[in-house]
């Protein structure tokens, strides 16, 4: 495991147990999005890391949806597995430990625990423009 590697897996994990209860949102499927971190880039004047635990109900999903334009991904599963798809390709289910990103502009169609009976749980981290206000918008039906 190279070093970048490891230590986003420590930040991972540290940051799995750091809720901040003010920053929490949930849908009407009990699934809930919390902000676990929030930090401007010292050496990247305008960019910051923010970082959401995303947990999923059983059965649980997110509607399609697009991420802000300056916004650079990478999530990790830290419990069950998860649907995704980006910018209509195929499914895949990534399971505990395994990683995926979204580039800027991705559209994300499929987001959904891939059990119907346990939870699943995942942490998305952006790089992101520090100012940017509107980290999703949601599909119009």
């Amino acid at each position: 495991m190279t070093l970048i590697k490891r230590a986003l897996w420590a930040m991972t994990i540290a940051l799995a147990f750091v809720p901040d209860p003010s920053a929490q949102a949930a849908d009407g499927l009990g699934n809930k999005v919390t902000l676990v971190y929030d930090h401007a880039i010292s050496n990247i004047p305008g960019k910051s890391v923010k970082s959401f635990l995303v947990e999923y109900a059983p059965g649980g999903f997110d509607a399609g949806h697009t991420h802000a334009k300056s916004a650079f991904i990478y999530a990790t599963v830290l419990q069950g597995a998860i649907r995704s798809s980006v910018n209509g390709g195929p499914v895949i289910t990534y399971r505990t430990g395994e990683s995926f990103t979204e580039l800027p502009g991705d559209h994300h169609g499929v987001s959904e625990n891939a059990s119907k009976t346990e939870p699943a749980k995942l942490l998305a981290v952006f790089v992101v423009d520090t100012n940017e206000k509107n980290l999703t918008t949601i599909d119009k039906k």
